[in-house]
């Protein structure tokens, strides 16, 4: 009689509990030892007798059992012998998993007390072995719906479910734009599935780099992607366009190269250009070049697809040229008050600058020079400089003012020291005038020869009155000028007998003044004797007795005053 019933019978006969837990899952990996618990992964009770682990009791056969204190004893008879083994603690492990391990497995453990049985189910997971993305399409057509390819998760269990992205977002189908169709099939031997799924898309314009990939998720949760994928997305042509690929300005004798652009796909290759009035037919190739171009290469140009005259496109090129002439352009000869003509000619395909330099300082104006009195400050290298765009040219000529030497300044002064005599003569003219003196002065300084200007300066110490000659000459002719210097000691001799004369002059000044107060004195007393002697002659009239001493008493006042200042 097997144990379990034994068991029974026990239970019947003697009143010994007995008791069946609820079934627990557990889940294994496919082809990996899995640890069935017997108590629910309790620890066992101490007073057990034995374990014993079988199959479902709708399954016979024993498996494996163990005594209390004593190995594990396999029971099994068939795979599962080479399989399966024991802890201590009544727990069977499972090695090697395989699908036909999806089942009820019963564990029973016998104590002092009664019987328990525990029921665990087991089930098996597998991830695909490989996920592939087959049965690519080798290039798809704008607006078309067309199979991408097949995605394939191998050999799963359970099994998996595909979901496709294109560039990482995922893609749901919506039976237009957007078709997936998924498969499973079951493998006869083992029992695992292989999920196939087949995505079918109508691609845009934008599609062009898009890429595609096919992904599931692992028994852990965790993302598996296939390798990313892209097509060729065909499109016929719509627009046509004519670049031109040479950079900047197109100047003469540049070569210019002018490429049709098509936005089709694949893109076309046999392009009509027309090249002032004529069709040029380019075959494998979008362009066109023109070599050693000058300003008549300036208008409109064409090209267009050779299947479909009817695309074309157009641009306008614009070859920039810069010609410019001077006159004069080297060096002239004038004399000085003489009139010079200078004449600009530029010819340019735009609007064009013109600065003026002369001997490379800027001028104020950007016109022409013009000369109508010739000075000698006009002499100088003149520089015109024409820019359009990058273009830049440069014209010149030198004018040489020339003439017979003029003195334009002689002067002189008397020294700092007060003991020489500074003569400077300053004179214009071209070639450089030479200046010399008539008398053995000491050189000073000459000045630099600028604008047909220079002026040079000498010291003289003269011991008598002189006068004295600057000659300037060139080659033309010479200027003589004088100009008197006194003798030094005749200056200070006449500074002296400028102090007495002028001691003498406040001494006469001084002696008038006295002269006239003596006079008027004597007038003033000869006036009181003649009215003294009228009073003493008519003493008898009241009237003029009165009168007579009052001008007496007036004209005794004026001889006081009189007298006074003639002493001071």
């Amino acid at each position: 009689m097997h144990l379990l019933s034994a068991g029974a019978v026990a239970v019947l006969l003697f009143g010994i509990v007995y008791q069946v837990s609820s079934t627990v899952t557990v889940i294994g990996t496919y082809g990996e030892t899995l640890e069935l618990p017997c108590n629910n992964g309790a620890p066992p009770p101490d007073n057990v007798m034995f374990f014993q682990w079988k199959l479902n009791p709708s399954e016979s056969g024993m498996m494996i059992k163990k005594l209390k204190g004593k190995p594990f004893e396999v029971l099994a008879k068939d795979g599962y012998s080479s399989r399966v083994s024991m802890m201590d603690n009544g727990s069977m492990f499972l090695e090697a998993l395989t699908l036909e391990d999806q089942k009820v497995f019963n564990c029973m453990v016998v104590t002092l007390q009664g019987l328990f049985e525990y029921h665990v189910s087991v089930v098996v997971h597998k991830d695909p072995t490989n996920l592939e993305l087959s049965e690519q399409a080798a290039e798809l057509e704008i607006g078309k719906l067309a199979k991408i390819g097949q995605c394939n998760a191998i050999d799963a269990n359970p099994a998996a479910n595909i979901t496709w992205f294109k560039n990482n977002k995922t893609l749901s189908a919506d039976g237009k734009g957007i078709v997936i169709d998924d498969s499973v099939q079951v493998h006869a031997v083992t029992g695992l599935s292989t999920t196939s799924s087949t995505l079918r898309y109508s691609a845009g314009k934008g599609d062009a780099d898009a890429s595609f990939t096919c992904g599931t998720l692992d028994l852990a949760g965790q993302p598996r992607v296939s390798l990313p994928v892209t097509f060729t997305i065909t499109y016929p042509t719509e627009n046509v366009s004519l670049k031109v690929l040479s950079e900047g300005v197109l100047l003469e004798g540049d070569n210019v190269t002018l490429r049709c652009v098509a936005d089709g796909n694949p893109a076309p290759t046999t392009f009509n250009f027309f090249i002032k009035g004529e069709v040029k037919n380019v075959v494998d190739s979008d362009s066109y070049t023109m070599t050693n171009i000058n300003r008549d290469a300036t208008g409109e140009y064409k090209c267009s697809l050779a299947e479909k005259p009817s695309l074309e496109a157009s641009i306008n090129l614009t070859v920039s040229y810069l010609n410019v002439d001077l006159s004069p352009s080297e060096e002239v000869v004038k004399k000085a008050g003489d009139t010079l003509v200078v004449a600009l000619k530029v010819n340019s395909s735009g609007d064009h600058k013109v600065s003026w330099t002369k001997d490379n300082g800027l001028l104020k104006a950007d016109q022409v020079p013009t000369f109508k009195n010739l000075t000698y400050s006009d002499a100088g290298v003149y520089e015109g400089q024409v820019t359009l765009g990058p273009l830049r040219r440069v014209v010149s000529f030198q004018l040489v003012v020339e003439g017979a030497p003029v003195i334009t300044l002689l002067t002189k002064r008397l020294g700092g020291d007060g003991r020489h005599k500074v003569l400077t003569c300053e004179a214009e003219g071209y070639p450089k005038p030479t200046i010399t003196w008539s008398v053995n002065g000491t050189w000073l300084e000459e000045t630099p020869y600028i604008n047909g200007k220079v002026s040079q300066k000498i010291t003289v110490v003269p011991s008598a009155n002189l006068t004295v000659y600057c000659t300037v000459s060139n080659q033309f002719s010479q200027q003589i000028q004088s100009i008197n210097v006194s003798s030094l000691f005749e200056e200070v001799r006449m500074d002296k007998q400028d102090q007495s004369d002028n001691g003498d002059q406040t001494k006469l000044a001084i002696g008038i003044v006295a002269g006239l107060l003596l006079v008027g004195v004597i007038v003033g007393l000869a006036y009181w004797i003649y009215m003294k002697r009228s009073k003493q002659g008519s003493w008898k009239t009241g009237e003029l007795e009165n009168g007579s001493s009052e001008e007496e008493k007036k004209l005794e006042e004026k001889v006081e005053e009189n007298s006074q200042k003639a002493e001071m």
